[in-house]
């Protein structure tokens, strides 16, 4: 893991070569410690970028973020087209590879990655992200001059990168609680799509699809002998490519399937829980269960809820955003604690929205104890809301499952689970490695028929065969559930001032977004009992605790 920052520019004046310093610096979590600043300049253009790995020979300069998964066989292969190496790095594979495949070789490559190479030859960068969107890249295009960096704090460094807010963007992030991609909460600053390249030539930046979730297109029918033994192999590789020091066992079926498969092949890995403090329904013992059956050197954490509230305005501000659920919470404890002891960890996100276990896939609606969001609140913000969905990117002949597993895929999943997962894990200094999310697992099940997935109201069928195989009946029962905090009841209590005070008090910066009647009737109906709006507060919450960490115009 490296933190990715610098720019590309026409005129060799044209920006400040002391502005990296102080973006990298942002960067230190990522594990910049190791970078050093690189400027190549002449008459005609500027490039600047922190590099893990330079050939002064090819005139190739690179940064990592992540790593290649698949770095052994591309090694092999292109020793066999005759190319020498100095070890066996990811940086130096990613660095042949691109001399032998140029751009394309984005298509060669598996895992979490983020990369930017410039090519002085060619007088060309290129920029690239994985398939599904694991590791992020933020870019910054303005008077000729493209600036990109892992993390959106690290743009902030640079003086003329201003702080301002799209305020179509914050009618989104209150609709969907995240920013549809490639948008940001600031204006001017975006997101390179994920499984896209970017290639900046010449002064223009042109950005190319290279992957696309099979779910967009409809199944096409072919013999399915073997599914689950071919979903087992496809897994198991999974595993072996995305090797890890400690598991975050949760205490359901996603997490025991990746000890049991980790297990085989790792004589005693760490497994690490969270669990709260009165909680009748926990998990804890079940996970202690999985983890004992396999042997594992297993830690719990035992925490009170209200403690995690403490964290809420670090989280914040390790995101670059508001923090969407609650829950988030509890999975950055997870995390921090976790990376006392391991600073590569395997997490079983990715399954629901791979192998479709959320119960909106089977027609159920996804629970909630908030009402619809008040049309009129919004009435105020100016601009449209972003088109969350992707309709029309889909095959019409798709069918619903498909439909569903694809949106999520292309929205939810990058922009909000993974964008946290990334913050989460950088702020920890750990690196998180998720299997399900191999898009050669993707590609498997999407060549399977939809009952393979979900069958009747049971979701993720194929995965709960795998258990079948790989763990005892009385270990393969649980179903983990997200984190449940009693935030309702924190915002009638203990957060009842602090909410009061950062979404009515003249100090707010966000109050004048909303329609002010609408407002004070949501926060009295749901302080007095009467309904519970939690979600919705929650989110107002974190976007004004945003506004007053970043103060945006």
């Amino acid at each position: 893991m490296a933190g990715i920052a610098g720019w590309i520019a026409l005129a060799r004046s044209a920006a400040d070569e002391n502005a990296l310093g102080p973006m990298l610096g942002a960067l230190e979590h990522r594990g910049i410690g190791e970078l050093v600043g690189y400027v190549e300049q002449d008459r005609k253009r500027q490039a600047v970028l922190g590099v893990s790995l330079r050939d002064p020979a090819a005139h190739i300069a690179l940064v990592l973020d992540g790593a290649i998964a698949n770095a052994r066989e591309l090694r092999a292969r292109l020793l066999g087209h005759g190319f020498k190496f100095a070890g066996e790095s990811s940086e130096e594979v990613l660095l042949r590879a691109y001399q032998y495949w140029d751009k394309d070789v984005v298509k060669q490559l598996r895992g979490a990655f983020a990369f930017v190479i410039w090519d002085a030859r060619k007088d060309r960068l290129l920029m690239a992200r994985d398939r599904f969107g694991e590791r992020p890249l933020y870019l910054h295009p303005k008077d000729g001059i493209l600036r990109f960096a892992s993390e959106v704090k690290a743009l902030l460094k640079v003086p003329c990168v201003e702080k301002r807010v799209d305020l179509s963007a914050v009618r989104d992030c209150v609709t969907y609680r995240y920013v549809p991609g490639p948008r940001t909460l600031f204006a001017g600053i975006r997101k390179l799509q994920p499984g896209s390249y970017g290639l900046w030539q010449y002064g223009k930046l042109h950005e190319v699809r290279y992957w696309t979730a099979p779910d967009r297109a409809p199944y096409v029918k072919r013999r399915n002998d073997g599914a689950l033994e071919g979903f087992l192999a496809s897994l198991e590789e999974a595993v072996a490519l995305h090797p890890a020091e400690g598991i975050l066992l949760s205490g359901g079926l996603d997490s025991a399937v990746l000890l049991a498969l980790a297990s085989a092949g790792q004589a005693k890995p760490k497994t690490f829980s969270l669990g709260f403090e009165g909680d009748k329904a926990s998990e804890l013992p079940h996970a202690a269960q999985v983890a004992k059956h396999f042997g594992a050197e297993h830690h719990e954490m035992v925490v009170a809820p209200a403690e995690l509230m403490a964290h809420l305005e670090y989280l914040v501000s390790c995101r670059d955003a508001p923090v969407s659920r609650p829950s988030d919470l509890a999975v950055c404890r997870l995390a921090s604690e976790a990376g006392r002891s391991a600073k590569t960890l395997l997490t079983g996100d990715g399954c629901d929205e791979v192998l479709g276990g959320y119960r909106r896939y089977v027609g159920q609606p996804a629970s909630s104890d908030a009402e619809a969001l008040p049309a009129r609140l919004l009435e105020p913000l100016a601009g449209e809301s972003a088109e969350r969905t992707k309709q029309d990117d889909i095959d019409a002949r798709t069918s619903p499952l498909r439909r569903a597993l694809y949106l999520d895929q292309t929205t939810w999943l990058p922009d909000e689970l993974l964008e946290r997962n990334d913050r989460v894990a950088a702020a920890a200094s750990v690196e998180a490695r998720l299997p399900f999310l191999d898009h050669r697992i993707a590609e498997y099940v999407s060549g399977l028929p939809d009952e393979q997935r979900v069958r009747g109201l049971t979701t993720k069928w194929i995965l709960r065969e795998a258990g079948r195989r790989l763990l005892p009946a009385p270990l393969r029962k649980r179903v983990h559930a997200d984190w449940r905090l009693d935030v309702a009841g924190w915002l009638r209590g203990e957060l009842r001032d602090f909410t009061l005070d950062h979404l009515q008090a003249a100090s707010s910066a966000t109050r004048h977004y909303y329609d002010a009647a609408t407002l004070e009737r949501v926060l009295e109906d749901h302080l007095k009992g009467k309904k519970n709006h939690e979600s919705l507060l929650w989110t107002l919450l974190n976007i004004e605790i945003w506004h007053r960490t970043y103060g945006p115009a």
